[in-house]
């Protein structure tokens, strides 16, 4: 990261004390916001602090978070959660130099958990006719509760260089109650079973990078794996909170995301908690997959398990959209191969098409139907996603090996430093987000074939929950592995390149969050690189 983007982080985080006092429609008082922004508390205030705070006791602000708008340059969505009904609940926001000059009401959505009967609220403010590449400040309340705020870099007009972020799997950090009265015992497992401390640290790695934005990779928080789903959805959204606040972090829902009595297709919890730039007009497949775009990156998140074989939610919803999300998929890889705008094609996508690792759930053969032709045909240039709980990459792959039955993806070239993404797709598992259940000590060793290839077992046929046939494959597309190391998460920093027809390049990051203390440990470096789509040489 430059030195100038650590001085613009900075100098947003300090803002938020400097414009605090005059903000627009904010008392001074509550507004000593610096430090509590970019601190999220832990767990709400108690009621009686609260009341000391701003006099009412209404529900506080929290679990504030952000995600892009359809037009990333110029709208922004801000949310937050209460436990209560609430009044008027709106976002005043401004540049760091005019100050808190514009307001945007909020629209809330509900839903009540099929278990615990508890309702949660979400406040979502679309803030538009915002300038490109340009720092904001802003503070989110409604009537009576003491304002929390945050900032955001919107992003650029055009190729521009910019970074983000990715990992899967996390979890919530979080030590709570036992049964309602006793403390959880001293695995942990009573009550949040995938939580670990590294769903926290990894947090703060993503700060420690400061990316324009972040993405989810699926199985946010595995709240159905939990006995109060809604408290654990609580506690994921304010850990994240300190990062959230500053830049979207933008979702795609996995198998954890299915929570059985929150909907026909249990996706209720997630498509409340997050505002996401779909264009689906069904009510039932809102937020389940989207697109959008920063400079010459066109990022097109999906929804797996209406595809994949394997049963691994609460319900078993392969199909469920009827082949809209698939027509829609096609739809919009062919419209960004065809942009002279768009250079690369990065799919954010749960459930994977490779991995070697014999604990894990392994590839899934469907997914490799449906998807890999139409990866192939619009050349997809990286593929993030999870469910794998450890870090693997393929080599760039094109086609599959000829007579395979389980669709095995052809490596494309062998090179796993410098990667010519024009000729094939990098897959990147990024499983590492803090979930207990790693699976990185168990990557295959052998020599299935007698050419030194390890093997892999694809999933090929449902029979129940987490439970499929799979058939053992050459894993002849096996990249990089980090055995060592559970926990991570990877940085992608865009080169656009000076003119048209240039190389443009993202030199990838993969950094180990390092146990027990949390710090970032570099793990591998490598780069994909194509030529620019205004140069007039196009894929097709």
């Amino acid at each position: 990261m430059s030195e100038e983007r650590k001085q613009t982080r900075i100098s947003r985080r300090n803002a938020l004390g400097v414009f605090g006092a005059a903000a627009s429609g904010v008392a001074a008082g509550p507004m000593l916001l610096g430090a509590r922004a970019a601190e999220a508390e832990a767990y709400p205030a108690s009621s009686a602090v609260r009341s000391l705070r701003n006099g009412s006791g209404s529900t506080p602000v929290q679990g504030l978070h952000l995600q892009f708008g359809g037009d990333p340059r110029s709208q922004m969505v801000v949310s937050w959660i209460t436990d209560e009904e609430v009044k008027n609940p709106r976002v005043v926001y401004g540049t760091l130099n005019g100050g808190f000059g514009s307001t945007a009401s909020a629209v809330t959505k509900s839903y009540t958990d099929g278990h615990s009967g508890k309702t949660v609220w979400a406040h979502h403010a679309l803030l538009s006719k915002l300038k490109s590449d340009t720092d904001y400040l802003y503070a989110a309340q409604h009537d009576g509760a003491t304002p929390d705020a945050g900032t955001f870099h919107t992003a650029p007009s055009g190729r521009a260089p910019f970074t983000f972020t990715s990992f899967g799997d996390q979890g919530s950090p979080t030590v709570t109650w036992k049964n309602g009265s006793n403390p959880v015992d001293a695995s942990g497992r009573d009550f949040e079973p995938n939580a670990t401390p590294a769903a926290g640290d990894i947090v703060t790695g993503v700060e420690k990078v400061g990316p324009l934005f972040h993405l989810l990779n699926g199985d946010l928080c595995y709240a159905n794996s939990g006995p109060d789903r809604v408290r654990t959805w609580n506690h994921y959204l304010t850990n994240n909170s300190r990062s959230a606040r500053f830049r979207p972090w933008m979702p795609c829902a996995g198998n954890h995301e299915i929570e059985a009595g929150n909907g026909v297709l249990g996706f209720d919890a997630f498509q409340t908690y997050f505002e996401l730039p779909s264009t689906e007009t069904d009510p039932e497949l809102d937020n389940l997959w989207y697109a959008f775009t920063v400079g010459a990156v066109r990022v097109i998140a999906l929804q797996n398990d209406e595809i994949a074989l394997q049963e691994g939610g609460d319900i078993y919803n392969r199909g469920y959209s009827g082949g809209r999300q698939l027509a829609w998929l096609e739809k919009e890889l062919k419209a960004a191969r065809a942009s002279k705008d768009i250079d690369w094609i990065v799919v954010c996508m749960h459930q994977v098409m490779i991995s070697s690792a014999t604990a894990a759930n392994g590839p899934d053969l469907a997914l490799r139907a449906a998807y890999g032709p139409l990866f192939d045909k619009y050349g997809v240039d990286l593929v993030v996603c999870g469910h794998e709980h450890d870090y693997e990459r393929s080599l760039a792959v094109r086609g599959v090996v000829p007579g395979s039955a389980t669709l095995t993806p052809n490596p494309s070239q062998s090179a796993t430093d410098v990667v010519e993404s024009e000729f094939g797709t990098t897959h990147m598992v990024l499983g590492g987000g803090g979930v207990s259940g790693v699976t990185n000590t168990s990557f295959t060793m052998d020599d299935f074939d007698g050419h030194g290839h390890h093997s892999a077992y694809v999933q090929t046929e449902h029979v129940g929950k987490f439970n499929s046939v799979k058939e053992q494959e050459a894993a002849v597309w096996i990249g990089v592995r980090d055995d060592m190391h559970p926990y991570g998460f990877a940085e992608f920093a865009v080169d656009p390149g000076r003119h048209p027809g240039d190389m443009t390049r993202i030199y990838v990051t993969y950094y180990n969050v390092i146990t027990p203390t949390g710090e970032l440990k570099v793990f591998e470096q490598f780069t994909l690189q194509r030529r620019r789509s205004d140069g007039g040489n196009r894929h097709h």
